[in-house]
């Protein structure tokens, strides 16, 4: 349930340098499943050949596909560990090692223009299918953004579930920002009516809406994602409006699938990649950036708020493969 995952305290306090490095470590330990899962595999591979056969590569490439990174990601890695292997006159596999990381490292990288709409009078519009946690997602944002002097309003779409708004509400409460919402069963185009006007009369830096979960091929879900963007983009032409679609990181490739699924029926931004802690299947984060061509923008490592943290290509790399006695 989602709502395990509401936090107690927002702690926007600290240092920028001290708040990183704090999440980091919990990054580490969010995704030891994963890194545990594949550090044996590694070490065989880099450590147990001799020289860079055809074997070493089938190998390599069995460990990286069992950490759900995918067959087609999988295959332009190992393309590129071979040319950069021949261009760089390598001959041992554990000199391998960097150049893997190094161009997971570049392959993940976040767009510089990720955030703009932290700097302009946006919209954050989140969909996904019901379970992955949206609504979790849309309060810890609110808290963060708060936290960051932005003055947020939440949205309460999402009008199928009564535990969905009930829950929205509780964020709010606990964040301490506005939020509009209707009774079950409403217009959730309505809804957005509301909030946009509200978003305008209240002067909100940003207007976060939660939506229903839906399936592209469930036409009349996906017309209301529609109709709701419709909304927004009469009412309210001066705002930036960011799409992100939440997907559950313990699902694999069904995560990847899910997000293929938006992205067919949807101007996707970026995902948000929830659940990590609770997974071994930690690499689909690459997979589905690689694949979509969509950059992973937030990820979640565990239930507070603290936890959902904007995505780092370096950080993530590093404690994903790293040995324990590597890491930071």
């Amino acid at each position: 349930m989602e709502d395990k995952e509401l936090d107690e305290t927002l702690d926007g306090s600290l240092p920028e340098k001290k708040e990183k490095k704090g999440f980091f470590k919990r990054l580490v330990e969010g995704l030891t499943k994963t890194r545990n899962s594949i550090s044996s595999g590694l070490e065989y591979v880099f450590n147990g050949f001799t020289e860079l056969d055809d074997d070493f590569y089938e190998e390599l490439e069995e460990v990286l596909i069992m950490a759900d990174i995918g067959v087609k990601t999988t295959d332009e890695i190992i393309e590129h560990l071979k040319e950069s292997a021949k261009e760089n006159k390598i001959k041992h596999p554990n000199e391998c090692r960097e150049f893997l990381f190094n161009y997971l490292k570049e392959k993940l990288k976040t767009p510089y223009d990720a955030y703009q709409y932290e700097d302009k009078t946006s919209v954050l519009l989140l969909i996904g299918v019901n379970g992955v946690g949206k609504t979790t997602t849309c309060g810890k944002l609110a808290g963060n953004l708060k936290a960051n002097g932005k003055k947020v309003l939440l949205a309460a779409a999402d009008t199928f579930r009564a535990a969905a708004i009930d829950q929205l509400e509780e964020w709010s409460r606990r964040v301490g920002v506005d939020i509009i919402s209707h009774q079950e069963g409403s217009d959730p185009a309505a809804v957005v009516y509301d909030a946009v006007a509200a978003a305008k009369a209240r002067h909100a830096d940003v207007l976060i809406c939660d939506t229903a979960g839906r399936l592209h091929n469930k036409k009349n879900l996906m017309e209301e994602l529609r109709k709701i963007s419709r909304v927004i983009e009469r009412e309210y032409p001066e705002a930036f409006i960011e799409t992100l679609v939440v997907v559950d990181g313990t699902t694999g490739q069904n995560a990847l699938n899910q997000a293929k699924e938006f992205a067919e029926v949807a101007d996707i931004d970026g995902i948000v990649l929830t659940k990590l802690d609770g997974t071994a299947k930690g690499g689909i984060a690459i997979a589905i950036q690689s694949e979509l061509n969509v950059p992973v923008k937030y990820i979640g490592v565990g239930e507070k708020m603290e936890d959902l943290q904007k995505f780092d290509s370096d950080s993530f790399v590093e404690a994903l493969f790293k040995k324990d006695n590597e890491e930071k």
